[in-house]
């Protein structure tokens, strides 16, 4: 076919998309501005934030990869114009988000003494504590709200989430800057004014997010008189089979990063400092995927809905090839831009760190070099991984993703690591492995799972 087949679905692909993108874009660049702003106090606080939040991506993984089962639920019921079972799969859909950020906070307070077994710096640990308290009880509005931004998406209303992050974006700047440096007579709070911001702006996004749903008209009925214990054992049992393995597959994700943050711990705070960086901007365009990820998970649930199946396939190998188009630019970009970049996040002015700021620097521009190459085998998976949600395969991608991931990506990424003394580029290595081989199995999948259903 020619290329035009694919290209004319672009427009309508980034109006789905960059609402997503944009919202996406704003969880993190809460990280973003936490990780600047207390970058300004030294390498230990960045180390510490770093630390704090490897915990919390992991049980935020989980949280926002179940949340994302009430999607393609909403997407086909509303292709297939069925109200009831629209509103029944976000009813139980919201009802297990919250359950589960409840325990995902309580275990994360069970889980805080495993920072003083981990090789990590005790300066370090003795920060991140604190840090780790607050923004693990944020998990509990974030996931509700994930809850209603997955809802959102499914009805193609993908602007709303979007205008909630910006708010909380802005308000979370706000607070920071007047807790962490003690600005307008407020106390110096330092990195826990970082988490402070992180809460409120939180339950503030949450609560605008209902607000706006709650006035438009295609979805105030959804979210107005919800009766939350109301529930059918089937609705919940059906939730929980979509929702669990897709939080497995994001788990096994968040996991291998997460796994580079502790393994660039036991390197040093200037290393996990470094790798802090790095994998903070290089998340920042992995959102760019993320969100046509889940263009790719509304439309070909819409798809499938209507079971036009040709039609579904031609749709998500349009956003693949406009999720390669945008890796390859972010792909140039690091590769231009990768000494400069780690600069933002550090005071090049403080001569008292001048000897760990330059390390910090000099380690985080090598690791942007490995993060340009990821770019498109990365952007692939995540994408893949969407229109295979939309199509309500999750058992044999949960399989696949841990086997790219934690078969392939983790062995590399400790034997080059820590055997081969490459350090943090020999851990990125490994992350280059488990990414490449995750972008390769799932399209397989996907091209046999839609060869099947055309025939």
């Amino acid at each position: 076919m020619v290329l035009s087949h694919y290209t004319k679905e672009f427009s309508y692909n980034l109006k789905l998309a960059y609402p997503v993108i944009l919202g996406m874009l704003g969880h993190t660049f809460v990280s973003f501005v936490d990780n600047v702003m207390v970058g300004q106090l030294g390498a230990a606080e960045l180390a510490a934030v770093s630390l704090g939040n490897s915990f919390i991506f992991i049980a935020m993984s989980i949280g926002i990869g179940f949340s994302t089962a009430i999607t393609p639920l909403v997407a086909e019921a509303d292709a297939e114009g069925d109200f009831g079972k629209g509103k029944s799969a976000f009813k139980h859909g919201l009802f297990l988000c919250t359950i589960l950020s409840l325990v995902l906070f309580g275990m994360l307070l069970l889980a805080k003494p495993l920072m003083y077994i981990m090789e990590q710096p005790e300066d370090v640990v003795v920060l991140a504590i604190p840090y780790l308290d607050l923004v693990a009880f944020s998990l509990v509005p974030l996931i509700i709200f994930q809850g209603f931004k997955q809802f959102s998406d499914g009805l193609s209303l993908t602007k709303y989430p979007m205008y909630a992050t910006i708010l909380a974006n802005v308000l979370n700047i706000a607070i920071n800057y007047v807790l962490i440096f003690g600005k307008f007579g407020f106390p110096e709070m330092g990195i826990v004014g970082a988490a402070v911001g992180t809460l409120v702006s939180r339950f503030v996004m949450l609560f605008y997010l209902w607000f706006l749903l709650s006035k438009r008209e295609k979805s105030k009925a959804y979210v107005i008189g919800i009766q939350f214990f109301k529930l059918t054992s089937q609705a919940l049992k059906k939730i929980i089979n979509l929702g669990l393995p897709s939080a497995m597959q994001m788990f096994f994700e968040v996991g291998i990063f997460t796994a580079a943050i502790w393994l660039s711990g036991t390197l040093g705070a200037n290393a996990q400092a470094a790798n802090q960086i790095a994998l903070n901007l290089s998340s920042m365009t992995f959102m760019v995927a993320t969100g046509l990820s889940v263009a790719a998970m509304v439309r070909v649930g819409n798809q499938k809905g209507l079971k036009d199946f040709a039609e579904l396939k031609r749709i998500a190998q349009s956003i693949f090839l406009l999720g390669f188009v945008f890796a390859f630019i972010f792909a140039i970009f690091f590769v231009v831009f990768h000494k400069m970049l780690p600069n933002l996040y550090v005071d090049l002015d403080n001569p008292v760190d001048a000897i760990d700021t330059a390390e910090v620097v000099s380690i985080a521009a090598t690791l942007l070099l490995a993060a340009a190459v990821f770019q498109i085998t990365d952007s692939l998976q995540v994408i893949v991984l969407g229109a295979l949600r939309g199509l309500q395969d999750v058992y044999i991608p949960t399989v696949i993703t841990f086997i790219a991931y934690w078969a392939i990506g983790f062995p590399v990424s400790y034997y080059f690591g820590m055997e081969e003394n490459l350090a943090s580029l020999g851990i990125w290595i490994g992350l280059l492995a488990g990414l490449s081989a995750a972008a390769i199995l799932l399209y397989i999948r996907f091209h046999y799972l839609t060869k099947q259903l055309i025939l």
